[in-house]
């Protein structure tokens, strides 16, 4: 049996072209004791509120005819947003030489959140390098909580 992310994924696919959009992932997540499933969606120039609402709409409709998923949820559709997290091989690829923020498990000297360029990643092993300063870092995929772009001002 698929998973829920799975499913939706391929139920929304027509609706996220139709927009012109493209997925960029899919979350089914419980927060304060409410279900949440999450469409995350990315477009060359921005997603805009109209994207989001288009795909929503034909998504609800095709997520009520299916109806894979038990009891109740909030359907959200929404940008991956600029600071969007990077999770597959392909996002590391893509992202190369941008600023990212890498979120550590534990701490290293004193701190959890190292802030720098992306600078390698390995598929193989999960590796990530970085670039922070003058130093090249590199954090072992089992250290890694999160990595996600950053934004400079």
């Amino acid at each position: 049996m698929k998973k829920i992310t799975e499913l939706t994924a391929e139920l929304a696919a027509p609706a996220i072209a139709e927009a012109g959009c493209t997925l960029w992932d899919v979350e089914y997540v419980k927060e304060g004791g409410t279900w949440y499933l999450r469409v995350l969606l990315d477009k060359e120039g921005g997603v805009d509120i109209l994207d989001c609402e288009a795909v929503s709409r034909k998504l609800s409709d095709l997520l009520d005819e299916a109806d894979p998923i038990e009891g109740s949820y909030t359907l959200e559709v929404g940008s991956a947003g600029a600071e969007r997290a990077l999770k597959r091989p392909e996002d590391f690829a893509r992202f190369l030489g941008s600023p990212v923020l890498v979120k550590l498990y534990r701490s290293i000297d004193g701190r959890k959140e190292i802030p720098g360029v992306l600078t390698g990643y390995s598929p193989d092993t999960g590796d990530v390098t970085l670039t922070a300063g003058n130093q090249t870092l590199v954090f072992a995929k089992k250290d890694v909580a999160l990595v996600r772009l950053r934004v400079e001002f």
